[in-house]
């Protein structure tokens, strides 16, 4: 009997141990805390320069306009980690084939020259609309079954590109913000997509942290709809983006849909300002709508307008609005077994100026709402990556050379 009992003791050791191997313990080898998106594209070539190496290396293209020293000073102003976009399209492009080798090298150098400056780095594929300058984007990449066996392999390969690195200093992520599943009615292909996404990226690279999101735009809403349990992975981290609210994060862009470019001059909070200052604005951007926007958009884009002012024109909408995509994530997290330290906030800012419009966002509200977003964040153990080193978003850099205020910088040295 004692036999007997010592051996199903012995089993049932056995037993224990397997199921803590085989239990997702979410235990990453990357941590992570402040960050900060550097740029894609600077000076945007079109694909038919992708064959000259002059024009494509090094790559990425911030490359060619920052140094060690300007890494070193993100590092000394507090960020402890770099989510560093790659446009994937031109390891897609017929164009670059000569040059294939030499991108993936340029790609792991620079993730080396991150690391040097004391700085983490999250190497982000970094999938953008297909158009006149190039022909492959995320479109094509979700919708021709073709194109996405290329980007899996691409993955694969950049996995494998990565793999021999620090895992406490590189992490991976496949795919930023995948537009697929957007219609609630449609069948769910993403959580397939990803997994498969998933299973190139750790056959290639075993030891790296592997970044991975919900489908359309990364939306807390759309992590919600995730089973994490469907990746037999420990060595994971998951991603949202928040761009709440959309009205005034994006003002201006003239790429964000057929309503947000006839509105500029929204404050933040629409309460930092007298009401009669507000109305003023809200006017202005009425008669903007009514003398440019298409006859048969305008009742709808002026009802739209009156929609979304009503659903933030007090302190108390406000919060409820910027809260609601950090309670979602933290329920979900909660609900399947993830840390707060496994979350991470992949993107959230404010647009300074859109290319070309003359108007520019007041430094302090940009500052303000980064330092709420922040503020969230942190509160539920999160970490966080603010959009983006310069261009429209810019908080080092604006255009052509110019920096941005310093404000937005500022609030974020002061979290010393």
């Amino acid at each position: 009997m004692a036999l007997l009992t010592a051996m199903i003791k012995t089993l049932m050791a056995a037993l224990l141990v397997l199921a803590a191997l085989s239990w997702p313990s979410q235990a990453a080898t990357f941590s992570m805390k402040r960050g900060l998106n550097l740029d894609q594209w600077t000076t945007w070539p079109g694909e038919d320069q992708w064959g000259d190496a002059k024009a494509i290396l090094p790559y990425p293209e911030w490359r060619k306009f920052l140094g060690e020293d300007d890494l070193k000073a993100l590092k000394d102003a507090g960020f402890d980690f770099l989510r560093m976009p790659v446009d994937p399209s031109p390891f897609l492009s017929d164009q670059t084939v000569a040059l294939r080798d030499d991108l993936y090298a340029s790609v792991l150098d620079s993730v080396r020259m991150i690391n040097r400056a004391g700085l983490k780095v999250i190497v982000d594929m970094h999938l953008i609309p297909a158009g006149s300058s190039r022909k492959i984007g995320m479109a094509q990449v979700m919708d021709d079954p073709r194109t996405f066996d290329t980007y899996i392999e691409m993955v694969r390969r950049m996995a494998r590109t990565l793999a021999g690195e620090n895992p406490a200093q590189v992490a991976f992520e496949p795919m930023n913000e995948p537009i697929v599943d957007c219609d609630s009615d449609s069948t769910s292909l993403w959580p397939d997509r990803q997994r498969k996404l998933f299973a190139a990226a750790r056959s290639s690279a075993t030891k790296l942290t592997l970044v991975l999101t919900g489908a359309c735009y990364s939306a807390a809403s759309s992590l919600e709809k995730i089973d994490p349990k469907t990746i037999p992975d420990d060595n994971v981290i998951w991603t949202f983006h928040s761009y709440d609210p959309f009205l005034l994060t994006h003002q201006g862009a003239t790429w964000a849909g057929d309503f947000i470019p006839y509105v500029t001059g929204l404050p933040y909070p629409l309460t930092a300002v007298p009401k009669e200052q507000l109305d003023v604005t809200l006017d202005t951007i009425r008669a903007r709508i009514k003398a440019e926007a298409p006859w048969t958009r305008q009742s709808g884009l002026l009802a739209y307008l009156d929609e979304q002012v009503a659903s933030m024109d007090s302190p108390d909408r406000l919060l409820g609005l910027m809260d609601a995509p950090f309670k979602k994530v933290e329920a979900w997290a909660k609900a399947n077994g993830v840390k707060p330290e496994n979350i991470t906030l992949g993107e959230f800012g404010m647009i300074r100026q859109e290319y070309g419009n003359a108007y520019v966002m007041p430094a302090e509200f940009r500052a303000a709402y980064v330092r709420d977003m922040i503020a969230r964040a942190e509160a539920h153990g999160f970490s966080w990556s603010v959009w983006s080193y310069g261009g429209a978003f810019g908080i080092v850099d604006a255009f052509n050379g110019d920096k941005a205020e310093p404000e937005v910088m500022n609030a974020i040295k002061s979290l010393h």
